[in-house]
């Protein structure tokens, strides 16, 4: 076990090694390669432990380096290497973090793509803008990832904003990060829709799925269903359709709803409403085996008061607080421009 400068951070070395040891001796008996389905979870299993085992002990050699150099430049005196060796340590530091975070992105699902919706709650207009600062806060966040983003749904407000949006970020460990986000965000500003200024409390729900691949299969019986077929509508050109190619699906003994509308294609429409649709079964059905209170797709929470996890406050001061770690961030015009790394990292290493 390696538990650095009290950081922590523990890594169970000798059980990966050992893991990884026992991994190879199963693919070196006959047979091994005559299940091409186990063989390529093995393999991939081989692959990531060897690449954590050889990053954590390069950072251990490093580190080990840095500590004699240190001794050395403090008994020469020497204030140029001390400030190298400062900075090496500042990014070995750097380092340890980025793999900590990493061990908490180890779930079965943390790896796949998300599908990230967004509704609003308590607050009628007020709450449809909030949900469009919140859909352009998610899309910032992906393009500071890297990440792909694209819109499955979009339904807009009646006079502003955007009633609900559902959208897929894809890129590594996309459903990882965003899991946390699940939850009631809460808005408080003064109204740019009052003509009096008053200050307004505004509720949006976040929920986020995997994305499901290939390899799980989900089956879903067409008497289950509810299809309906309708237009597309939205602000601007981008989100209009003039023929009756949206649709909707309705799984009846769950009650999910899903839709897309953002083809052209009924039929393409359709095969990415479905796609959703096994996602968020499936999400479903693992929440259930894991006997948790709250199902992500049907809260029995109210999108209002008291059951929020992040609150953001312009007015009458400006605060960011994730109300399950504590943590409190002033510059709000950054948080939402997409800087929520310290929000998403700190529950994932605080483990809520």
């Amino acid at each position: 076990m390696i538990d650095w400068n009290n950081s922590g951070v523990i890594f169970d070395l000798d059980g990966k090694q050992k893991r990884l040891n026992e991994i190879e001796g199963i693919i070196s008996k006959n047979g091994f390669w005559d299940a091409p389905e186990k063989t390529k979870e093995i393999l991939r299993e081989r692959t990531t432990l060897s690449d954590t085992i050889n990053s954590w002990q390069k950072l251990h050699h490093e580190l080990e380096d840095a500590e004699v150099l240190l001794g050395l430049a403090i008994e020469e005196d020497d204030e140029a290497t001390i400030q190298e060796v400062t900075e090496t340590l500042q990014r070995l530091e750097d380092a340890i973090h980025q793999m900590a975070l990493a061990r908490m992105l180890s779930g079965k699902d943390d790896a796949k793509n998300a599908i990230l919706s967004i509704n609003a709650g308590a607050g009628g207009t007020e709450a449809q803008d909030w949900v469009e600062m919140l859909f352009r806060m998610y899309l910032r966040w992906a393009e500071r990832k890297n990440y792909k983003s694209s819109v499955v749904d979009f339904q807009p407000g009646e006079e502003a904003g955007i009633k609900s949006v559902t959208f897929i970020a894809s890129g590594p460990y996309a459903y990882g990060y965003l899991k946390s986000e699940t939850g009631i965000h809460r808005l408080v500003r003064i109204s740019p829709f009052d003509a009096s200024n008053r200050r307004h409390t505004s509720f949006a729900s976040v929920s986020v799925s995997p994305e499901v691949n290939e390899e799980v299969v989900i089956e879903i019986d067409e008497k289950d269903l509810r299809i309906d077929v309708f237009r597309s509508s939205g602000a601007g050109g981008q989100h209009v359709n003039k023929t009756s190619s949206a649709i909707r699906l309705t799984h009846l003994p769950t009650g999910i709803v899903v839709q897309s509308q953002q083809e052209s294609s009924q039929y393409r429409n359709k095969a990415i409403a479905m796609k959703v649709l096994k996602s968020r079964l499936y999400e479903h059905e693992q929440t259930k085996r894991a006997d948790e209170k709250q199902a992500l797709y049907e809260s029995k929470e109210e999108i209002a008061w008291g059951s929020q996890i992040r609150s953001y406050t312009l007015q009458p001061y400006q605060m960011v607080k994730d109300h399950r770690i504590d943590l409190g961030i002033g510059n709000v015009n950054n948080v939402l421009d997409g800087n929520l790394d310290p929000f998403i990292e700190g529950v994932l290493l605080a483990g809520t």
